[in-house]
């Protein structure tokens, strides 16, 4: 799609008239007196919180804002690649893939070795891995991803629209308190309510408002961390050019005048500068007003020497300092109470813009935490369930500290030289960005072992699966209607488990078929996790959702012979679900080779409602999978 060539307007792009855009503000509606989730703040990762648990009727959930409408303009616009695959469990990846700009390849310049003045470009590399994933890193406006959590949002089964114009004043927890511990206090902004105190008593809250978070200061916990002294700019801009790259994602070394990251943007039009500034003195902060977007051109024009950008329209403009800083707990829990009070996003990690993580980590902090509180709140999953969120998300988020330190510090470094011995060989910076291209990418994530990630014994069986990490999807031919599909867009985000059964080669679907056997297993045994933990007037896939791929091609199996589990009579007509069954071979490649499945003796993989591979077993190993859910499911009436 290409757009923004009349300039730049927010709102979505297939609506030709900008006045057509406009979307009229919610009403302002009082707050509820009880609910059992509230979101305090609407960025990435309130509204992807608010969406999981929109999906769930019997949750009340509440989510404030303390601006007074939806956001138009976006800061956090790069989405990785495992970012666009959780979209895609919300259905809505293809919209945004079809607007966004998809970064393809990067670009890298340094200063030129005879001309040291001037910039040449050293190399162009693959942005991401082949197989990496089956989704684009993609550059959008982080406001169309809003409007997309606040479609889910609205049309989920408790619909939830956001309350805008709310500044929290206060947040206690009083644990003697076993049905709503939580208190806040919120003052209303809005001309009609002025002033106005509301209180709202709360079973958990999710604090996902910012660095300066008013929830995390409420539960005492800080932001602890530095700067590293250095200051960058930021513009969005319309502009014309002769720089050759100006459509690639391009890193850019000058010898004397700085550094510039250039992203281009959705449209085909627009383009995103980040330019380096001097640096800061010691315990200095930066100020905005000191920086004018002349500055930032003029600074623009001297790094891209000896091409020229001249800038038409500024659609958005920023300047900040780097610094790295995490949270010292991510919860409010301690040696004697469990937590209700959880912090994601940047309230509890704040890092550089440039390696484009903070979108990507905070709506990932929530996607770890949605299901557990639903899982809790819906009594699936005790309350302990909860800690695991602080223990997982809590590593992720030092690790990308680290990461983003050294990033940072490369980035802004001067090129080595003869006259700078000490600076940084753009070689070296180019070395890293590919070594760390998998973490940049989001599918780096690795959670450790506990009750929801197994130690791996069975690893072998599947190797491309890596327990911890999320599920490898690759493409699969679904049996009933021949439809090439991908394995992993079934994993929906709707909070069920999944377990997915492989066939090995000596399953036929016949009388000695390990599947058939493992399904009788699993429907009809009063052991089995599912006669344990499926409420009775639930279909049977609600809590666990069975899935069978087979290595044979689909045109030598027959649904005539497929297990009931397998096609199970589901809502109040009790009609078939055709949609659970698959052969790996598909566009002449087995999912088997491309993902590591043990081809003679197949294996039972199990996923976490978030997609993340919690364990791999054999076929025949039903005690694991009743020791497995166990730890982890309640048993429901």
């Amino acid at each position: 799609m290409q757009f923004y060539q009349d300039g730049f307007h927010p709102g979505d792009p297939r609506i030709s008239h900008p006045a057509d855009r406009v979307i009229a503000p919610p009403l302002k509606q009082p707050l509820p007196k009880q609910v059992d989730v509230m979101i305090v703040g609407c960025g990435p990762a309130g509204l992807n919180l608010a969406a999981q648990l929109s999906k769930f009727a019997s949750i009340s959930t509440s989510i404030v804002e303390q601006k007074d409408d939806r956001l138009l303009v976006g800061q956090a616009d790069g989405i990785a690649c495992r970012t666009m695959e959780m979209f895609e469990a919300y259905d809505f990846a293809d919209h945004i893939k079809q607007e966004a700009y998809w970064v393809n390849e990067t670009a890298f310049w340094k200063p030129d070795a005879e001309q040291p003045e001037q910039i040449a470009r050293s190399s162009k590399i693959q942005d991401v891995e082949d197989d990496l994933s089956e989704m684009p890193h993609v550059i959008i406006n982080q406001a169309r991803v809003h409007d997309a959590f606040l479609e889910v949002m609205r049309h989920g089964s408790r619909k939830i629209e956001p309350h805008y114009s709310r500044q929290l004043l206060d947040l206690t927890v009083n644990h003697d308190d076993a049905d709503y511990p939580v208190t806040l206090t919120f003052e209303r902004l809005d001309s009609q309510h002025l002033g106005v105190i509301e209180t709202v008593k709360a079973k958990y809250v999710v604090g996902c408002d910012g660095a300066r978070s008013t929830v995390r200061k409420s539960i005492g916990r800080e932001l602890v961390g530095d700067s590293i002294n250095q200051a960058w700019g930021v513009m969005d801009v319309l502009a014309t050019t002769d720089f050759p790259d100006i459509r690639l994602k391009s890193a850019i070394h000058s010898s004397n005048e700085g550094n510039m990251l250039i992203i281009p943007r959705e449209g085909g039009y627009m383009v995103r500068l980040y330019i380096e500034l001097d640096k800061l003195k010691n315990n200095e902060r930066l100020s905005k007003q000191n920086i004018t977007t002349d500055y930032l051109i003029a600074a623009a024009n001297r790094i891209l020497h000896p091409y020229t950008i001249d800038v038409k329209e500024i659609a958005w403009w920023s300047v900040y300092e780097i610094g790295q800083r995490l949270t010292t707990a991510f919860d409010d829990s301690d040696e004697t109470h469990l937590p209700h009070v959880f912090l994601a996003g940047d309230a509890c990690h704040t890092h550089s813009p440039k390696a484009g993580q903070g979108l990507n980590t905070s709506v990932n902090d929530t996607w770890n935490l949605g299901w557990k509180l639903a899982h809790v709140l819906t009594g699936r999953a005790n309350t302990e369930l909860l800690k695991s969120y602080s223990f997982e998300r809590q590593t992720v988020a030092q690790q990308l500290i680290d990461f983003d330190r050294e990033f940072s510090k490369m980035f802004s470094a001067k090129p080595k030289s003869a006259t700078n011995p000490e600076g940084v060989d753009p070689a070296e910076f180019q070395k890293y960005f590919v070594q760390f291209g998998r973490f940049t990418a989001g599918t780096a994530i690795h959670y450790p072992p506990s009750d929801l990630v197994s130690t791996g014994q069975y690893q072998g069986l599947a190797t491309g699966q890596t327990i911890g990490m999320r599920f490898h999807s690759a493409k699969v031919t679904r049996l009933a209607d021949a439809k090439p599909v991908h394995l992993g867009h079934s994993l929906k985000a709707d909070g069920r488990w999944h377990l997915i059964a492989f066939a090995g080669q000596q399953d036929a679907m016949g009388d000695q078929c390990r599947i058939n056997a493992l399904c009788d297993f699993l429907q009809n045994d009063t052991t089995s996790p599912i006669a344990r933990v499926t409420p009775k007037e639930a279909d049977i896939d609600a809590i666990i959702n069975v899935q069978a791929v087979f290595p044979a091609p689909h045109r030598e199996m027959d649904m005539a012979n497929i297990h009931p589990l397998l096609q199970p009579a589901k809502g109040p007509y009790g009609l078939k679900d055709y949609e659970k069954v698959y052969s790996a071979v598909c566009e002449g490649k087995s999912f088997y080779d491309q993902r590591g499945i043990d081809k003679a003796n197949g294996c039972i993989i199990l996923v976490r409602p978030d997609q993340y591979v919690a364990d791999i077993l054999p076929l025949d190993d039903y005690t694991g999978i009743k020791d497995f859910f166990e730890k982890v499911l309640t048993t429901q009436g």
